[in-house]
């Protein structure tokens, strides 16, 4: 490919002399109440990559800064973080002082803005994820780790497969960034999950809601950014071994890293490895071929100087899913697999080495993803231009023949270019303004057997303006983008064996048919933060989205294995767009921290799958399969989260803490039967008690044990016209977890993690679970296949420093 010489060379054009002489930053960070120095303390300059941790005594030391204004942070478990621009121009010496802090609300996040920010003085909703929390939760991949976020939840496949639903919203809604561009995997597709990492994801950032102006096109639902770990400080190397196993599914999970910092030139290199045979509950028993196994090698290779930073961010994954067919035998509602006989396709029941083993079997996708890009910022006086170069292919093979289990039938390749170039202005009486470009171009080709998209070019560009303005205890912010995309589909024709042919002639059959379609949209956003006092804030947001047709709605004609649907595009359909508001209130004080989100979300020409209906009354049957096909509607989504976190004084290292996400999705001017949106989220409440205990005898620090109760309502509000959706019961899952620091010489061993979900092992089906509709089991008369039961995860976590 000609984009990776481009990119290295774009990598290598930072290698040159520094033109601005480095300055120093030195001080002291001390408690508020002792005066005494406090040791660890990290200290970093979110935009410039650049930081270091207090010493013994609390004194740092950070040379070879840029002359320029930037927002530092300070921060400290236990203490009030401390978030503020300063001149570096004229600032050598800086002492801070840190109070101390039950729960910390004021977070800096970077998500949707040119320059970071704190959380509490940005209009639009964030939810932020901690490290801290990544590594306590249980989860089989990486959006199963957030989908209890109140506003988040997943759409499933089975524990290896799952995509992001923001507020009611997915698939192409979502736009998923990590290395600092959009993920782009095919994502139109119900089985086709986020190919990250879970292990190498240091924090998470969701912004909720239309997201447009900094994203383009697809991010009308909102953004969910994957964010690396900090730089380290200049002269460390650190590194740690992670190893995880989980009992439900045998899931065996392990990842290995090493990251540096000499002289200001970096790196952190990541291995990952994950496998899982079938899943289990209590009513289906193990689920045939609903194993995966994923192997991921990712790193940073860069320099930071004083002119600015200049990153490479490489990784190859690779995952093998099983695909959960769901077929049983009539009699005894065991699973079947399909065999080979004699050259003949045939089935037998499943065994208990089929469900133990952890090579998937047929049907199966084997997907890989490479990524390459380049990420630099440079600072240029109190400016600074920053660009992003990156290249992406994902290639997805789905294997489908008993007989042949090593041919793929579809295989998708897809080749995708991101670019984002912006500068941000000096900032002048507290505003700070920015503009730039942003898109990408893609290819997608058909290289299999079987078709369900055409081969297709895409291109957007999108030219936008950001601004953001400080009066004091008010922040004003928003911005205008435009945005253009141009999909073109190429024509296919199949002969009269099925097979693909260049020279149709009049035994041809059109499987596709060539189009071109072009798309523009006017994105923008109006917001307000108040600081009503020191504990309580305000928030208002009133911002505009804009989405594309993705090529599936456009233009699909086939059925995608696995799936229980045949689906037929529509290539007239025009683009979404929505008007949405959302308002926050929000306090930390010391016996509460709480905080109220509210939106309503207008859209025209929402884009969603409905099933056909037959001449005769019954289902529509195209090849043997239920067919839908996409339609459009003008909806209203509205609702909002609530969270409180209890924790009372003199008994603050105990919390309480409670959130409750809820969404509502109608279509104007409809019947019963097709007023609400399909697959929209249940209702759901989290309730969880924790206590946090930083000191628990000799050698054991950080210690903390919960117990939590998710509860699902009941969602009856569906899409039931033609049996397109039906409701689903609610149900209550109890989880437990506990862990700590194991401590030697004032260094950390290693952390110990254990945690059950769904303890009391509850059969449930998630109303956003596809697998909710495989076929009835004739033995129990149930329908579809249930969620995981019972599932405990000890994960250990061991640190590594050098030097």
């Amino acid at each position: 490919m000609k984009i990776i010489p481009i990119l290295c060379m774009a990598f290598s054009l930072a290698y040159v002399p520094a033109l601005l002489a480095g300055v120093t930053l030195q001080g002291k960070v001390t408690d508020q109440k002792s005066g005494e120095g406090l040791p660890g303390v990290q200290i970093y300059f979110p935009d410039l990559k650049k930081g270091t941790t207090t010493d013994i005594d609390g004194s740092y030391i950070i040379e070879n800064l840029p002359a320029t204004k930037a927002l530092i942070q300070v921060s400290y478990i236990g203490y009030k973080l401390i978030a503020e621009t300063i001149d570096l121009s004229v600032t050598t010496t800086k002492d801070f002082m840190l109070e101390e802090a039950v729960m910390e609300l004021n977070e800096v996040v970077v998500t949707g803005l040119s320059k970071s920010a704190e959380k509490k003085r940005t209009p639009t909703p964030i939810t932020t994820i901690s490290p801290a929390q990544l590594k306590q939760v249980n989860a089989t991949n990486i959006i199963d780790a957030l989908a209890t976020q109140p506003g988040i939840d997943q759409v499933t496949t089975g524990p290896g497969i799952s995509k992001p639903v923001i507020r009611g919203l997915g698939y192409n809604r979502v736009v998923v960034v990590n290395d600092g561009i959009r993920q782009e995997g095919q994502q139109w597709g119900d089985e086709h999950g986020i190919e990250i990492d879970e292990y190498g994801v240091n924090r998470v950032e969701i912004l909720k809601g239309p997201a447009s102006l900094a994203f383009g096109s697809d991010a009308m639902a909102g953004v969910i950014n994957f964010l690396p770990s900090p730089t380290l400080p200049k002269g460390k190397i650190q590194g740690g071994v992670l190893a995880n196993y989980q009992t439900n599914a045998g899931l065996i999970g392990g990842s290995a890293n090493l990251a540096g910092n000499l002289n200001d030139y970096i790196w952190d290199v990541r291995y990952s490895g994950k496998m899982a045979h079938a899943y289990q509950n209590k009513y289906d028993g193990y689920v045939f071929n609903s194993g995966f196994r994923e192997n991921t090698l990712s790193g940073i290779l860069g320099m930071i100087k004083s002119w600015g930073y200049s990153n490479l961010h490489f990784s190859i994954y690779d995952m093998t899913p099983g695909i959960v067919e769901g077929e049983r035998d009539s009699i005894t509602g065991k699973f079947i697999k399909p065999v080979d006989v004699n050259g003949q396709e045939g089935e037998s029941i499943a065994t208990s080495n089929d469900f133990k083993s952890y090579t998937p079997e047929v049907p199966y996708q084997n997907i890989h993803h490479y990524k390459l890009v380049s990420n630099s910022s440079f600072v240029l006086g109190n400016g600074s231009l920053k660009t992003i170069l990156g290249w992406q292919q994902n290639q997805r093979q789905e294997f489908a023949d008993v007989l042949a289990p090593d041919d793929y039938e579809l295989y998708f390749l897809l080749n995708t270019v991101n670019y984002d170039v912006r500068y941000n202005f000096p900032e002048f009486n507290k505003w700070n303004i920015s503009a730039g470009v942003n898109g990408m171009y893609q290819l997608s080709q058909n290289k299999g057997v079987e078709f369900l998209i055409p081969d297709y070019h895409l291109f957007d560009f999108g030219i936008f303006t950001l601004a953001r303005k400080t009066f004091d205890k008010l922040d004003i912010s928003g911005g205008l983008r435009y945005d253009t995309r141009s999909e073109i589909g190429d024509a296919l024709y199949l002969n009269v064996f099925g097979e693909r042919t260049d020279h149709p002639d009049g035994n041809s059959e059109e499987q596709f048919a060539s189009f071109n379609s072009r798309f523009g949209g006017l994105s923008g956003s109006l917001g307000a933060t108040f600081q009503i006092n020191e504990e309580v804030f305000t928030k208002l947001n009133l911002s505009k989205g804009f989405r594309a047709p993705n090529i599936a709605e456009l233009s699909a004609n086939g059925v995608h294995e696995g799936t229980v649907n045949y689906i037929i595009g529509v290539p007239t359909l025009k683009a979404e767009s929505s008007i949405q508001w959302d308002y926050a209130l929000g306090m930390n004080s010391k016996y509460i921290t709480a905080e109220v989100d509210l939106f309503y979300n207008h859209l025209n020409n929402y884009i969603f799958l409905e099933k056909l209906n037959g001449a005769l009354g019954g289902d529509s049957l195209t090849e043997g399969y239920q067919t839908y096909k996409y339609t459009s509607g003008d909806a209203h989504l509205y609702g909002g989260e609530i969270s409180v976190d209890i924790h009372p004084a003199p008994v603050d290292w105990l919390h309480f803490e409670n959130a409750f996400s809820w969404v509502r999705a109608v279509q104007t001017d409809q019947p019963d039967s097709t007023r609400y949106l399909p697959f929209t989220p249940a209702p759901k409440l989290t309730s969880e008690l924790k206590a946090n205990v930083k000191n628990l005898g000799k050698g054991i620090t950080n210690a903390f044990l919960m117990i939590g109760v998710d509860q699902y309502f009941r969602q009856d509000k569906v899409y039931s016209a033609y049996g397109t959706e039906t409701p689903t019961p609610g149900y209550a899952l109890l989880n437990v977890g506990f862990g700590a620091d194991i401590m030697a010489n004032d260094r950390t061993l290693f952390s110990l993690l254990v945690s059950a979900n769904n303890l009391t092992d509850v059969a449930y089906q998630s109303h956003l679970s596809r697998l909710k509709y495989e076929a009835v089991n004739n033995a129990t008369g149930r329908m579809g296949i249930y969620n995981i039961g019972r599932n405990i995860s000890v994960k250990v976590v061991v640190p590594l420093e050098f030097r």
